[in-house]
C-alpha cells in the first residue's frame, strides 16, 4: 500500500468512524493478562517455538516472546496463543 493510499484509508476510517484495523489491514490484538494472546487479521504463522512466535500480517510481522507458548486455536485469520507472555514487537516489512 502506498503512502498516499494509507492516508486516504486512514482519513476514510476516521470520517466514517470505521475500525482502523479493517480499513488499514492491521492486526487486531487482544491480551488477557499475560496468559492469553488473541490476534485477528493475520496472514500466517512464520515461526513457532515455546519461547518465540512470529506472525505475518500485510505490513510486517508481530514477534511474541514468552515462556511455554502454545497455540490454543488457529483459524484462517485468527490465532489464540497461551503461555507466559513477556513482550510483543512489531517488525515492519523491509
Amino acid at each position: 500500500m502506498t503512502k498516499w493510499q494509507h492516508h486516504i484509508r486512514s482519513w476514510i476510517a476516521r470520517y466514517f468512524d470505521l475500525p482502523s484495523d479493517v480499513m488499514l489491514d492491521l492486526p487486531r490484538i487482544t491480551t488477557i493478562g499475560s496468559i492469553h494472546f488473541y490476534i485477528e487479521n493475520h496472514t500466517g504463522l512464520v515461526h513457532f517455538s515455546d519461547r518465540e512466535i512470529r506472525i505475518q500480517y500485510k505490513q510486517g510481522q508481530v514477534k511474541i516472546i514468552g515462556k511455554d507458548l502454545g497455540i490454543k486455536m488457529m483459524l484462517k485469520e485468527e490465532l489464540l496463543l497461551e503461555g507466559e507472555l513477556k513482550s510483543v514487537e512489531f517488525l515492519p516489512n523491509s
